[in-house]
């Protein structure tokens, strides 16, 4: 791997050195070839695919683009990297292809024409793929492509759905869809590549409750037909075994508190099970024939990933708030240690647990050592939605601290990781319901005498950016600067441009199109709340983001001056968001700039 394309300076302030600093993804590898790896870094200052032969220790970059590359597949045969190539972040485009020890790129699936990608499954010996794509047009289409033969396509449908895995022989298809209309809950489907049906499992039908599933993985096994499923059947996700040629359903007896996935172990005869609780995340090895669940030793914070090898040990990515991210390994030691600048530690993160409207409200809190407060207090609000803040590292709330700053991460109705009820809370009255918990940490925020209520930064990228534009419209004495990272701004407008899974996703939110539902897009949209905006506006965009387009901002910012109202909005070429380090950098030093010229002293 080539080092970092900047030196460690003793005048380089830690929040740069924690941007810059090499970082390591999870390898994925091969899986009949499990010496081949493939992982993501910003070893050279953009995020790239890196192939790594761990045989001879050979880390090559494999992918060269100005604006970076993440989304990347390696075949189980270990021949082939595939990656999606779009154009300049508009996630529009097609999958390429390049041999694994180096070579030309080639259109991996000739006769595709570019679309948003909607999943990708690769066949054993890399010769033929099933291919998921979505466009305006056709909604989504799934495609059976073997290698030297047009693709041929086996599922359409108008609403969002993709492709969950491909079984072991290859004579499986395991597809997520939402033919129902609940963009948030899917149902599986399970085709023969001829695009018949095998067996099918809905859990949205028969019922009041809004149940989702999702594929896990076939068995790793020749003529193995379980499917590995996640379930939310007892108000949050689980793991189930399915068979789809028997129908038989094995719940997991887990008792654990929390969410919890799995992947199988490579011979078949376990899960690697991992358990999110409470903005933390654990292991368990779960034995299959003996039903026994044994906790695999990692350190309190988060692990973001982990695999299980064919020798037994198991590869994870973990973090804490305090402690940057590393790649380990249960037989011991650090598996990626990339070279160039050690990424600088922050702060531990403290839990509060605050009453709010909905139930209790879970926040993570971070603040320079020793300090006291009232502090001037950043509210970094996180995306998704349906997501949420963890007790892991992150670059931009460690930055704030080393200015001074107290960051509160609220984790609102609407966030995963709290059961069901807690996601799913936030529809129809979608943003309305996120900032009554954003309002209920602030109170408390302020009445525990840690933040000082005269200097509040609402600040957020994406879902976090539209709420924090919504929350300066609808709260406008609560804040006193507000810094909004690809946000939603004009509901309608960003419905109308944005990708079609998207476009599924809001209508399952609010119950409809903007045509539909007019009254609750205006209740929800940003640009409806404008003229009430007192603070200071800072306003970041991708212009070719197709998930908060760029035309809808300008709609906002429009508005804006026509008032005189104060703010500034900066455009630069990517999608939702940069995967270039001194974009990323820039970004982040314009918005502390904003924040020192408009902040009460």
């Amino acid at each position: 791997m080539s080092e970092s394309s900047t030196p460690d300076t003793p005048d380089m302030p830690d929040w740069e050195k924690r941007f810059r600093a090499p970082r390591v993804s999870l390898p994925d590898w091969a899986e009949d070839a499990p010496h081949r790896s493939l992982f993501v870094s910003n070893a050279t200052g953009t995020y790239e695919l890196y192939a790594w032969d761990r045989t001879t220790g050979e880390q090559r970059q494999a992918t060269f683009r100005p604006n970076g590359t993440t989304d990347g597949v390696l075949s189980p045969d270990g021949a082939w990297i595939w990656w999606f190539d779009d154009k300049d972040g508009d996630e529009f485009g097609i999958w390429r292809r390049q041999p694994f020890t180096g070579g030309a790129d080639e259109p991996a699936v000739p006769g595709l024409d570019p679309s948003y990608p909607a999943g990708l499954a690769l066949s054993r010996d890399g010769r033929t793929a099933v291919v998921g794509r979505s466009t305006d047009e056709d909604g989504t289409t799934i495609h059976l492509a073997p290698e030297g033969a047009a693709p041929v396509e086996i599922y359409r449908h108008r609403e969002s759905a993709g492709v969950g895995d491909l079984s072991h022989d290859g004579t499986l298809i395991a597809v997520e869809h939402t033919e129902h209309g609940d963009a948030m809950h899917a149902a599986l489907r399970v085709l023969r590549p001829d695009g018949t049906t095998v067996a099918e499992l809905d859990d949205t039908k028969g019922g009041s409750e809004e149940l989702g599933l999702e594929v896990l993985g076939f068995a790793p096994v020749d003529g193995d037909t379980r499917l590995l499923i996640g379930h939310q059947r007892r108000g949050r996700w689980e793991p189930l075994v399915w068979d789809v040629a028997t129908g038989e359903e094995t719940e997991l007896a887990l008792d654990l508190p929390g969410d919890v996935s799995a992947e199988w172990y490579p011979d078949g005869s376990a899960l690697l099970v991992a358990h999110g609780f409470e903005a933390r995340s654990e292991l368990f090895r779960y034995d299959l024939a003996a039903r026994e669940l044994t906790r695999i030793p990692t350190l309190p914070g988060t692990v973001s990933g982990a695999s299980a090898r064919p020798d037994g040990s198991v590869e994870y990515l973990w973090s804490s708030a305090a402690e940057p991210p590393a790649v380990r390994s249960t037989s011991g030691g650090v598996v990626l240690d990339p070279p160039g600048m050690a990424c600088p530690p922050s702060v531990p993160v403290e839990d509060a647990w605050v009453e709010g409207p909905g139930g209790r409200i879970h926040a993570l809190i971070q603040k320079p050592a020793g300090a006291t407060g009232p502090l001037p207090t950043v509210f970094d609000l996180h995306g998704g939605p349906t997501w949420h803040d963890s007790d892991s590292f992150a670059a931009g709330p460690a930055a704030w601290v080393d200015q001074g700053y107290a960051v509160i991460r609220v984790n609102y109705r609407g966030s995963t990781g709290y059961g069901r009820a807690w996601t799913d809370a936030l529809k129809h009255r979608v943003g309305l319901i996120e900032l009554e918990d954003v309002a209920a940490v602030r109170e408390w925020a302020i009445s525990s005498g840690l933040a000082d209520p005269s200097r509040l930064i609402l600040t957020g990228a994406s879902w976090g950016g539209y709420l924090t534009l919504l929350g300066l419209g609808t709260q406008p004495e609560a804040w006193s600067v507000g810094i909004a990272v690809v946000p939603v701004a004009d509901y309608v407008t960003a419905y109308h441009d944005e990708m079609e899974s998207l476009k599924a996703m809001d209508r399952t939110l609010l119950g409809g199109t903007p045509e539909e539902v007019p009254d609750r897009f205006e209740a929800s949209s940003p640009l409806t709340y404008v003229d009430q905006v007192k603070a200071p506006v800072y306003i970041s965009a991708g212009v070719n983001d197709p998930r908060c387009p760029i035309r809808q901002i300008d709609n906002y910012v429009k508005r804006l001056e026509s008032r005189g109202a104060v703010h500034e909005v900066y455009r630069y070429d990517a999608g939702h968001g940069s995967l270039v380090v001194d974009e990323r950098i820039k970004q982040l030093r314009l918005e502390m700039e904003f924040t020192r010229r408009h902040l009460p002293a």
